[in-house]
């Protein structure tokens, strides 16, 4: 085997070693938050009705993980990067389920949620409407003008409450667009190959 090949491999193994022990430690940091303030208990519509975030909690030891997806209202159609996202997750769900409450919410009516998630065959998620809710904006996920980004947000319960325990956007800056690549591993498979990523974006169809 070529040696330069194998010196640049074993540099590299190194290196991704270090990246695996950073993220473990930004996990750990992650973990160790103090306690978040109060969320207000938004009333969602969904395929059973309403639901108030409070209500989307199961457990004590349950986090609620909510995903806020880019559709509806002025952004029309779906992001095709979170809609990559929602297929991946899709399935996973049961899985998830098994530590964890998740759910999507978009910006969409019921309907239209039924709709595009028939369309996506993403039967295994729970999509709700915040179509009437201050929700996204108070996160800063969509702004007064009604454009929305992707972004996640992360609760636990505290007896009756439920407290905001972690938020995340896929935008840092200008220049920054990858905060929440982790919740996707096309980017992760795609920086395996020589060619990278390069400035391939997800498209709703192929």
């Amino acid at each position: 085997m070529d040696q330069d090949w194998t010196a640049a491999s074993v540099a590299l193994r190194d290196a991704e070693r270090e990246l695996m022990v950073q993220r473990e430690r930004v996990a750990e940091m992650r973990r160790s938050l103090p306690a978040g303030p109060v969320a207000p208990d938004y009333a969602f519509a969904g395929d059973d009705g309403p639901v108030t975030l409070r209500g989307l909690s199961t457990g004590e030891d349950r986090p609620l993980v909510v995903y806020h997806f880019m559709f509806g209202g002025r952004q029309g159609p779906p992001c095709p990067m979170c809609s990559m996202w929602a297929d991946g997750w899709n399935g996973v769900a049961e899985h998830l389920d098994q530590r964890l409450d998740f759910a999507l919410v978009t910006q969409g009516t019921v309907e239209e949620n039924q709709t595009l998630a028939a369309e996506r065959g993403w039967g295994n998620l729970r999509w709700l409407s915040a179509h009437d809710s201050s929700f996204k904006t108070d996160f800063g996920s969509m702004d007064a003008e009604g454009n929305q980004s992707p972004f996640m947000t992360v609760f636990e319960r505290d007896g009756e409450d439920l407290r905001l325990s972690w938020s995340g956007a896929a935008r840092y800056d200008d220049d920054h667009y990858r905060g929440v690549d982790l919740l996707s591993p096309v980017w992760h498979l795609l920086d395996l190959t020589r060619p990278g990523r390069g400035d391939w974006f997800p498209s709703l169809q192929y």
